[in-house]
């Protein structure tokens, strides 16, 4: 019988408790794998390829708003992210959507709702709460900024997102393993797509998805 493994990241204990009650009995074996930080988030996606589900809270030590949600999209493509937070507004259920979140659970909901959500996911659906967050991104300089964020590539991704941790060209050479050159072409690209001059002004770009999360 093939195991389920799902992965729960948050920060606080007693929710990744009532997570792990909702989705205990999904399946007869289900593995769970516990992260409290982004970084045990990200290790545990890379030791565990055969993943079948990330539950990902957006407000983690180690990460800033969608940026850890757009970081782990675009290394581990093939996994589905299932969002899972307090903030539960339209604007932050549409955005997290449009960046590739495969649902959205509000920390608000039932151990029913939960599970229901996770059944859809890893059924293949999308799951959002039900709401407004199917409609258009109401700022118009947003929405373009959402469709320029939507044309980079996974490793681009990767490279804003490192960006917008404060690290150098030269420290994100040496956590993607590749040449401090290549970094700089990926940022050259970044501010093109992004139709910007530096990479603080690209920063700033990313930071405006968040804002939503702190308004």
């Amino acid at each position: 019988m093939q195991t389920l493994t799902i992965i729960i990241a948050d920060d606080h204990p007693l929710f990744r408790g009532a997570l792990r009650q909702a989705v205990q009995g999904i399946a007869e074996k289900v593995l769970i794998i516990e992260a409290g930080d982004f970084e045990a988030a990200r290790r545990a996606a890379d030791s565990n390829p055969e993943a079948d589900l990330m539950l990902l809270d957006l407000a983690m030590p180690g990460v800033s708003g969608f940026s850890g949600l757009m970081s782990l999209r675009a290394e581990f493509s093939g996994l589905p992210i299932v969002i899972v937070s307090a903030s539960d507004d339209g604007t932050t259920i549409r955005r997290a959507l449009e960046l590739g979140a495969s649902g959205f659970i509000s920390k608000s909901s039932g151990l029913d709702d939960i599970r229901a959500g996770v059944q859809a996911v890893l059924e293949g659906d999308i799951w959002a709460p039900k709401g407004d967050s199917t409609q258009p991104e109401e700022d118009p300089g947003l929405a373009e900024l959402m469709d320029r964020l939507k044309t980079l590539t996974p490793q681009q991704s990767r490279v804003l997102t490192m960006l917008g941790e404060g690290l150098l060209n030269k420290q994100i050479a040496y956590e993607l393993g590749v040449s401090e050159a290549t970094i700089k072409a990926h940022v050259s690209a970044i501010l093109l797509k992004l139709n910007v001059d530096s990479r603080t002004q690209a920063v700033i770009k990313l930071g405006k998805i968040n804002m939503a999360l702190v308004a």
